[in-house]
């Protein structure tokens, strides 16, 4: 679900020229999550090998971080750890979704309607531990380094960027925003349109600012987590009733830092310093050295081919393409940075 900031904040259209040798720190869940709801059959069926094992996750990792790769961009992937007590409601909101896509789903397929089953399909994807060990094998295959977060991937994500262990925070949420992500990445993805509920939506690479943001929008960092708590997160669904980012926002300038009594007389049915707290105090690995290293192309065809039925050719064929772009455009092996 995330923080809902559309509208009021400002962003920047780059291309990907923008990004050509920076360091990006991607949030993992999120990523899986768009492969898993996009990469499937006409009938909404997940792509899997013969054995039923789900493989449409590998397949975007493969093609969309080689791609980004090719571009010079050095790429990080971070994992969800526990996830907040506060976030169990959210969780159930979810389940609860995705129970219902399921029987919508089951009634399309009784009745053979494939637009409908492709519509609800992918609303109940889900990723399991197999999942995401083998996204981490892959990844590693890449070249690419895995953080294993403690708690929440997007504040982690944000932390990495804060301490300049990472150039640029990257993820559809905006929630990297409130964890103090300086400088945030939404829509990386070479393909600029996707389904949203049926309809095709063309999207740009994103830039958004922090500093840029709360200048914009005249306020701190901390009335710009009050301002998310307002309209909603993962740590308190829904937020206040009837207050969108606008109203929130003159909510914020009328009641200054007065919050307690601002949250009181909204008749908030949570405890808004429980939330602020995620937000501020989120557990964070900070011991962290990234490494960037060579396309193993033996461990991808072991994981991919032999173990998974990928096509051998058509894998061979995405990593040449890839080094061969590597090497024409004059870049460093992955390998070679620092």
């Amino acid at each position: 679900m995330g923080v809902n900031l559309t509208g009021i904040v400002p962003r920047e259209e780059i291309n990907f020229d923008y990004l050509k040798n920076k360091s990006v720190a991607v949030d993992a869940f999120n990523t899986i999550y768009q492969f898993l709801s996009s990469i499937r059959g006409a009938d909404g069926s997940y792509l899997t090998d013969s054995g039923g094992r789900v493989t449409s996750h590998l397949q975007g990792l493969l093609s969309r971080n080689l791609n980004l790769m090719a571009k010079g961009i050095k790429l990080a992937y971070v994992f969800d750890g526990e996830a907040p007590k506060l976030k169990h409601l959210e969780r159930l909101r979810r389940a609860e979704l995705k129970h219902s896509a399921e029987e919508k789903y089951r009634e399309a397929v009784s009745e053979e309607d494939i637009d409908a089953m492709s519509k609800y399909s992918k609303q109940f994807a889900r990723i399991n531990d197999e999942m995401i060990n083998e996204s981490k094998e892959l990844l590693s295959a890449l070249g690419i380094p895995v953080v294993q977060a403690p708690s929440e991937a997007e504040g982690q994500v944000a932390f990495m960027c804060k301490e300049g262990i990472v150039d640029f925070a990257a993820s559809q949420d905006y929630d990297s925003l409130l964890f103090g992500a300086p400088d945030l990445i939404r829509n990386m993805t070479l393909s600029q349109k996707r389904k949203v509920y049926g309809k095709t939506v063309y999207t740009f690479l994103e830039y958004i600012n922090l500093r840029s943001v709360l200048k914009e929008l005249k306020i701190n960092q901390e009335q710009l987590i009050i301002l998310g708590i307002l309209t909603g997160t993962d740590f308190n669904i829904g937020g206040v009733k009837g207050v969108g980012p606008k109203k929130a926002l003159k909510l914020i300038t009328d009641n200054k830092n007065n919050f307690d009594n601002m949250f009181k007389t909204l008749n908030a049915d949570f405890d808004w310093k429980e939330v602020y707290d995620i937000f501020e105090n989120l557990p964070v690995e900070k011991k962290i050295k990234l490494k960037w290293g060579d396309v193993d192309e033996e461990k991808i065809m072991k994981l991919l081919v032999e173990k998974h039925e990928f096509n051998e050719e058509r894998v061979r064929n995405l990593v040449e393409k890839y080094k061969k772009e590597n090497k024409n455009s004059g870049q460093k092996g992955l390998g070679e940075f620092v």
